[in-house]
């Protein structure tokens, strides 16, 4: 399995406050990796360094190597929307645009130059499709996305990402505010979507990453502790910090 992407000696500050500390990694395609640790250690920042979303956050500061498909990511003339297109994201609360389930969909190809009303239904049925919410959404496709549950509409949001046929998804705690059903299925669709692409996810559940997860990375104050095979981390860790929190000694 190649890698998609690879970090090397990533440092971020968030003005003098310097949140992650020498983050290297390397992240197989097609695979699911979790990044879990306590509240604060980092995790979400750098999720959001993958796809240049901190570039948003005023007075923040990166240094280090950070390459998808062997492209630096920070590099001068970098495209960072086609960047975002590539890397999409779904966050912990699922924010659908207060428009119709159908438009929804349909904006970020529509923003990428997809006009064709046949092109847009057939993306708008494949991505509601992919995100094993059609059958639940099909006869209301002109109903406000803000009537669905909060459920549906995380697996909208996770359509809404597909549509725009990215080749990594980075999804942050995406079942925080779910009920354990709505996370199967989530769970269920991730497993369906890493055959034809790349998800990190970051997840305060421990369960969760042992159950989707190829892959598991700890991080504790913002430096990666230990990174490996899911099964590896959980059963038999390297690092006594690790071990701590996984076993739920962690103080």
């Amino acid at each position: 399995m190649s890698d998609i992407m690879t970090v090397q000696g990533l440092d971020l500050w968030y003005g003098d406050h310097q949140a992650l500390h020498d983050i290297s990694m390397n992240i197989p395609e097609k695979s699911i990796t979790a990044l879990i640790g306590p509240s604060g250690c980092g995790k979400s920042t750098f999720l959001k360094t993958l796809n240049r979303m901190n570039d948003l956050i005023p007075g923040v500061k990166i240094t280090g190597d950070v390459r998808y498909r062997d492209q630096d990511i920070f590099a001068p003339g970098t495209d960072v929307n086609e960047l975002r297109r590539e890397i999409g994201m779904v966050f912990q609360k699922p924010n659908p645009f207060p428009m119709s389930i159908y438009d929804n969909i349909a904006y970020g190809p529509r923003t990428h130059g997809i006009k064709n009303r046949a092109r847009l239904d057939e993306i708008v049925e494949k991505s509601l499709r992919g995100a094993a919410i059609w059958d639940e959404v099909k006869d209301r496709l002109k109903k406000n996305a803000l009537g669905l549950s909060g459920g549906q509409q995380q697996r909208l949001c996770i359509a809404r990402a597909i549509a725009n046929r990215p080749q990594i998804l980075l999804m942050d705690e995406p079942c925080a505010a779910l009920d354990p059903i709505a996370t199967l299925k989530i769970e269920d669709l991730m497993e369906d979507l890493k055959k034809e692409l790349t998800i990190v996810i970051v997840t305060h559940n421990m369960q969760q990453a042992t159950r989707i997860a190829d892959r598991t990375a700890f991080m504790y104050m913002g430096r990666l502790v230990e990174y490996g095979e899911t099964s590896q981390i959980f059963t038999n860790p390297t690092e006594k910090e690790t071990e701590a929190y996984i076993t739920g000694r962690f103080s």
